[in-house]
């Protein structure tokens, strides 16, 4: 796994730009719960020759979600909205999350930007980021002398 440098105002900061979403939100004219953004969770996973991350996006269609990798960050940004027609309905409880999200991951320089895969299926971004191939481990034969 690779050493994140840790930043303590981070979660500081993402905390700071939801709020400042909401409120934006709300100024628009969007102003209820249901236009508040959410955060989709991620598993990441590493293997020697690859890093994995998965985030689970259901009701998202594919259409609405942009990924990139720039300056060796790799961001995920997308929107799942509401059902204008379902939202005339007299609904009890709400649960899911709906509106904006964005995730940015920052990349090891061990990571071949130039080779990202990133597939859509049943609800589940799945982006894989291959490895350089100076990054991945290489076996050497010991010959033993008699």
């Amino acid at each position: 796994m690779a050493i994140i440098r840790w930043a303590p105002f981070r979660e500081v900061v993402a905390l700071q730009n939801r709020a400042n979403s909401l409120f934006r939100d709300f100024a628009e004219g969007e102003g209820t719960l249901i236009a508040a953004s959410f955060v989709p969770p991620v598993d990441l996973y590493e293997d020697t020759q690859k890093i994995v991350l998965k985030l689970e996006l259901p009701g998202i269609e594919e259409k609405d979600l942009d990924v990139r990798v720039e300056n060796n960050t790799l961001t995920v940004k997308g929107e799942r909205e509401f059902d204008k027609e379902e939202k005339e309905e007299n609904f009890r409880r709400i649960e899911h999350r709906y509106g904006s999200f964005y995730r940015a991951f920052t990349l090891p320089s061990t990571v071949d930007t130039e080779h990202v895969q990133a597939n859509y299926n049943a609800g589940v971004l799945k982006v894989e980021l291959k490895k350089k191939t100076e990054a991945q481990p290489k076996q050497i034969k010991v010959n033993v002398a008699a």
